[in-house]
Parts: C-alpha cells; sequence; structure tokens
C-alpha cells in the first residue's frame, strides 16, 4: 500500500500534520523533513513503533536514536540531569542542528530500543517548522534517524528517497529541500568539556565560544573498531554510500588536487567529477558536475548528487575534498564514510 502523503511545499497545512501526527500516536511511522535532512520518526516511547523503523531502514539495532522533542519538559521527562553547560548550549543552539547525548532516566520511559541498551539519550530540537509542528501535535517525542535505507546518502528531499520507502511509511511529509543538507552535530559534554562524535553545521569553532574545550572523536575521521560501542548514529557503518565506487581527493594546494584528481581521470575509463564551482573548467571529465560556490552549497548538494550519479552509469565517482575547518569536517567525515574510506590526502611539500 502507498504511503499518504502531504505537499507541505506552499505554505503548513496544519490539518494534514495533524493526520500525520494521529499517525504517529497510533504507532506508525511518518516520513518528516527537518533542517538537515529528512527524518523517518515514530513515537519514541512506543518500543514496537520504534521496531517498524529498523525494519524501514534495514537498520542494525547497535545504532541509537536520535530523539526529537519541541519543548524543555519534553527532556525533563526523558533526562536525569541537564548541566550547566547543557543549559547554555540550548540556549545557544536549539532549536536547530545540535543533538546533545544526556544521561537518560532509569525509568525506562524511553525504551532500550531508541537508545541500543545504552544508558544515554541523543536528544535534539530542530527548528524546521513542519518537524515542530508534528511534534507539538503528536504531543510525544520522535525518535527519528534519516529517511533512507540504511548505507545510503540520507534524504535531503522526497523525490530522492520516496522509490525506496514508499509504502514503508504511513503518511509522508514533503518540505521541499532541506536547508542544511547534513544531519545534525552529535555532542557528549563530560564536565566543562565538549567532545564531538559526529560533525554537523554547528561547528567545532561555534561551540568553542561556550565551552573550554571542544575535542573532536577519534572515530569522526577515523574508522570504527567491529565491537565498538557508540553512542552517536553515523559512526559504526557504511554510510551515505552511492552504489557507484568513489573516492575523495584533497590538498590544501588547489592546483596540487586538480592535478592528481586529472591522473585518476586518465587512468579510469568512466568518470564522474564533483567538485567547487571555480574549479569547474580545469578538470578534463565529461562528466563533471558543481557542487556550489562554497561550503554550504557543498553540503546542501553532496547527498543529492551522490544519489543521481547512480542514475549515470559512470564507473567511479571522484569528489574533490574540503578540508577539515569549520562546516569542512562535518563534509569531510560523510565523504570518507560515503567513500568507504577510499580517499588521498596530498600533503603539502
Amino acid at each position: 500500500m502507498l504511503s499518504k502523503y502531504s505537499n507541505q511545499t506552499n505554505g503548513i497545512n496544519e490539518e494534514e500534520i495533524q493526520e500525520a501526527a494521529n499517525e504517529i500516536k497510533n504507532g506508525n511511522l511518518v516520513l518528516f523533513p527537518t533542517e538537515t535532512v529528512y527524518g523517518i520518526g515514530a513515537n519514541a516511547l512506543d518500543a514496537n513503533a520504534v521496531e517498524k523503523i529498523f525494519i524501514a531502514k534495514g537498520r542494525a539495532q547497535d545504532n541509537p536514536l536520535i530523539v526529537h522533542v519541541s519543548n524543555i519538559k519534553m527532556v525533563e521527562e526523558i533526562v536525569e540531569e541537564i548541566t550547566e553547560l547543557e543549559k547554555k548550549l540550548i540556549e545557544n543552539f536549539w532549536p536547530g542542528p545540535l543533538t546533545i547525548i544526556f544521561k537518560r532516566k532509569s525509568n525506562e520511559i524511553i525504551p532500550d530500543v531508541v537508545t541500543a541498551n545504552l544508558d544515554t539519550v541523543g536528544i535534539r530540537m530542530p527548528s524546521n517548522l513542519i518537524a515542530k509542528e508534528l511534534i507539538e501535535k503528536s504531543g510525544v517525542p520522535i525518535a527519528a534517524p534519516s529517511a533512507n535505507v540504511s548505507g545510503k546518502p540520507s534524504g535531503t528531499n522526497v523525490e530522492d528517497i520516496i522509490e525506496e520507502l514508499d509504502g514503508k511509511v504511513a503518511y509522508i511529509l514533503d518540505g521541499g529541500s532541506t536547508d542544511i543538507g547534513l544531519e545534525s552535530t552529535v555532542i557528549k559534554v563530560d564536565g566543562d568539556n565538549i567532545n564531538i562524535l559526529r560533525p554537523g553545521k554547528i561547528t567545532k569553532e561555534q561551540l568553542e565560544t561556550v565551552a573550554n574545550q571542544v575535542k573532536v572523536d577519534k572515530n569522526v575521521l577515523g574508522q570504527v573498531q567491529k565491537d565498538e560501542v557508540v553512542a552517536s548514529p553515523g559512526m559504526k557503518y557504511k554510510h551515505y554510500a552511492p552504489n557507484t565506487k568513489c573516492m575523495m581527493v584533497y590538498s590544501e594546494d588547489a592546483d596540487k588536487m586538480i592535478k592528481k584528481i586529472n591522473e585518476i581521470t586518465m587512468q579510469n575509463e568512466n568518470v564522474l567529477i564533483l567538485a567547487k564551482e571555480e574549479h569547474m573548467d580545469k578538470y578534463i571529465a565529461r562528466h563533471k558536475w558543481s557542487l556550489g560556490n562554497n561550503l554550504e552549497d557543498v553540503a546542501k548538494n553532496i547527498f543529492t548528487f551522490l544519489r543521481k550519479a547512480d542514475k549515470e552509469n559512470v564507473d567511479l565517482i571522484i569528489i574533490e575534498g574540503v578540508g577539515s575547518k569549520g562546516l569542512g569536517l562535518a563534509i569531510t567525515n560523510r565523504l570518507i564514510r560515503a567513500c568507504a574510506y577510499n580517499y588521498i590526502i596530498l600533503k603539502n611539500e
């Protein structure tokens, strides 16, 4: 059976959002937009409903879900405490693309299936109006990973994901393209310090304005070991990946990077290059797409372009790297995973 569909791109239709909220209340799944990527959501307090997310996505159950809330009261009902630094983070970055890992209450209000049996839970308050309305009208926190089959690029518009998820959810709320294009920053507070578990739009530099020390977890640009327990989604398994083989190439020296990408292009028959607009005319490949002019453009376009690339019947996708400063850290985190750690970083001589 096909999912019920609501077009919210020309303004919010509260009646139809209420219909979607009723599906959440009834233990069903709803596909909805956030400012980051689309989510596939269920009542976070209903274990049976949450189980449906894992089935729809083909997601491993040791991969925790993020809980989306619309007010602080929802947070207080779930977590043991909100520390002073966590309060400061909430004041500065909520609603918005920041997920905070809290110690969960031991009263089992949040089922273990949401947290992968951990004693912590990741929570965020989205700023997207459709997401906020859906949570408000549902009256419950909503557990929601990205709306895609596990391992594939996250959905940033309904067109990219409707084929793989239509019929697997009760309701689809179409809010057009998402604003950011990458999943939220995930952090864990340790006293006066912050550990970034998954980078996103809220950067290390921004977090440093409210904390004494901000560290980047070793697994952000590294590979998680097979049996390692992780508190954040997006770390452990193959993620964001197209079916086509891809690789990332980066150098701080743009000319050196372009030269290397052209060398690889000559060694392969059918190559597609994804690069910044300013470099497009320097590449020899017949197939080349512009990711835009800046990091914000790259973040917004990368998942959609990886999905489109799979339909081009190319043998190799080569993606320009962007470094690890600011938003670049989040983009690089996604790219190295999308490319299954197949990347080249050229050192300056």
